[in-house]
């Protein structure tokens, strides 16, 4: 049986995939930078098309210091973002001076039946050089029988000179559509840093 292979040339070739076959992974669905920003808001591309949505946060620096990064959700396009959550958080910590670490849960962030926003990173320094990065996954949006469930994890430089990585979990308690994401900044605004939006096939 012959054996064929392929090279540089033949794959650079390739322009797309015929319809038969699904590429998979992560699909780009949108972006938004930040500048100044009092929130970001996606109100679009978040529908039946995908299972499940990822937004990456990459370098998310806030204008104040010591702010929290959160987020909420809609049912109506982005007119309210009050949907109803129970969560879940616990923090992993380390500072620079190699004098401290933390493995805890963190009581003061988890929501029992509350439209408050949820945060995804607490007290992020706004030094030049302090941010926070991370991922949101939000499962089968769309389900008009089930609650909509989301699972974060975000690293972040804290302004107290602490690498803390959080874990954030919990529901969206509505059979309703969730189909836009709003971020902000417990205080002041999202200074700068990028947030990418894919969806999972």
């Amino acid at each position: 049986m012959a054996l064929n292979f392929a090279n540089n040339n033949s794959l650079s070739a390739i322009t797309s995939l015929p319809a038969s076959i699904s590429g998979g992974g992560m699909t780009l669905i949108s972006e938004q930078t930040a500048s100044s920003s009092a929130t970001i808001d996606f109100t679009s591309g978040i529908d039946s098309t995908y299972d499940s949505y990822v937004f990456k946060f990459i370098d998310i620096h806030p204008a104040t210091d010591n702010a929290n990064f959160e987020f909420n959700m809609s049912t109506d396009g982005g007119s309210n973002y009050n949907v109803v959550k129970t969560t879940t958080s616990f923090l992993a910590e380390h500072n620079e001076s190699d004098v401290y670490t933390g493995l805890f849960y963190t009581t003061n962030l988890d929501l029992a039946q509350s439209t408050n926003y949820q945060t995804l990173k607490n007290s992020i320094g706004s030094g030049s050089d302090e941010c926070a990065v991370g991922t949101l996954q939000i499962f089968n949006p769309s389900s008009n029988t089930f609650v909509k469930h989301f699972i974060a994890n975000i690293n972040g430089y804290t302004s107290s000179d602490f690498s803390q990585n959080e874990y954030i979990a919990g529901y969206g308690n509505t059979t309703s559509s969730i189909d836009a994401l709003r971020f902000k900044m417990s205080s002041g605004n999202i200074d700068s840093g990028v947030i990418k939006l894919y969806g999972i096939s």
